[in-house]
């Protein structure tokens, strides 16, 4: 049978695009695309398009006044109060080409084809989930904001309230977009290291050092990143948005060594999503299972990272009389 964690790693190596590789996309995307007119749109999915009024052929040849960021969302300006809003969702991803490029390959669904090159937006995914709309109007493009805070806005108390609004995993709380803004599965993973924190602990159990501590390591680990790609869209036109980079600490490094203390990273897979961790680091050395599997293995799942070694090291042949049969 094939590593699962190879498979696993195959299946979600796309990753939603978050903060910083959205800044790097805008700021690519600015002085190629700022005040230029948008002279047609090439539909290669029906499916693309979300919405119906205004039509999207109104967009054309109009003028971008300003590229930017809302959630996850990249939100093109328009001369004539127009806002194209392109969610990118989990495999979307931008290229710019020459002007005129063709749509190639199963995986283009647009093009946006402006006077010094082309936009390609592409999906590699059999489900296409990325979406565009056309709206008219602040109120219209406000509909399309979560409400979740900046977190490199935000005040310690505004994080902090935003963080207690609800009783959930420290997790899940970073990654709701009412509650903040931009953040996904990667750089939670980041920022709960950084911050030493588990990713399973429940928000309202936090202390008040411990939510500073998730704070500063919010902010931290936002700003690094989108200061690496920053200056890499400065150089070229990111066209290698992936979950997984090196130099992270613990997201898609499952087996492998924690940077701070050698611990091997450990995992948690849920639905379309996994949470990577370090035991020693985080959680106390406590492993922490996903409900699958706390389910099948019941009692016989390791409680620490002790156990597991100790599992791994005791671990021998099948005795006589019992084959893989």
């Amino acid at each position: 049978m094939a590593d699962c964690s190879l498979l696993w790693r195959a299946l979600s190596s796309a990753g939603v695009p978050e903060l910083p590789d959205i800044v790097a996309y805008i700021a690519a995307l600015e002085p190629r695309v700022g005040g230029r007119a948008l002279r047609q749109i090439r539909l290669a999915s029906p499916f693309l398009l979300r919405s119906v009024e205004p039509p999207i052929r109104e967009a054309e040849q109009k003028k971008v006044l300003g590229v930017s960021r809302l959630g996850k969302r990249i939100v093109f300006a328009l001369e004539g109060d127009l806002f194209l809003v392109l969610h990118l969702m989990i495999a979307g991803r931008l290229h710019w080409k020459a002007a005129g490029a063709r749509l190639a390959g199963r995986n283009a669904l647009a093009a946006f084809d402006f006077e010094g090159g082309t936009l390609i937006l592409t999906e590699a995914s059999r489900k296409k989930r990325a979406s565009l709309h056309l709206v008219k109007g602040e109120e219209e493009l406000a509909a399309h904001d979560r409400g979740g805070i900046e977190a490199l806005e935000a005040s310690r108390e505004e994080f902090r309230e935003a963080l207690l609004r609800e009783s959930h995993t420290i997790k899940r709380a970073l990654t709701d977009p009412r509650l903040f803004s931009g953040i996904g599965n990667a750089y939670s993973d980041e920022i709960l290291h950084r911050a030493r924190l588990s990713p399973a602990k429940l928000t309202r159990r936090l202390t008040e050092e411990e939510v500073g501590r998730l704070h500063r390591a919010t902010r931290e680990t936002l700003v690094s990143w989108s200061a690496r790609f920053l200056a890499e869209a400065g150089k070229s036109f990111p066209e290698k948005v992936t979950a997984f980079r090196e130099g992270m600490a613990v997201h898609g490094r499952f087996g492998k060594p924690c940077p701070a203390c050698g611990s091997p990273v450990q995992r948690i897979v849920y639905a379309e999503n996994e949470s990577n961790y370090c035991a020693s680091c985080q959680t106390g050395g406590k492993l922490l299972a996903d409900r699958a599997l706390s389910r099948l293995f019941k009692s016989d799942w390791p409680k620490t990272l002790e156990e597991l070694e100790e599992r791994r090291a005791g671990a021998s042949p099948s005795p006589p009389g019992r084959g893989k049969g």
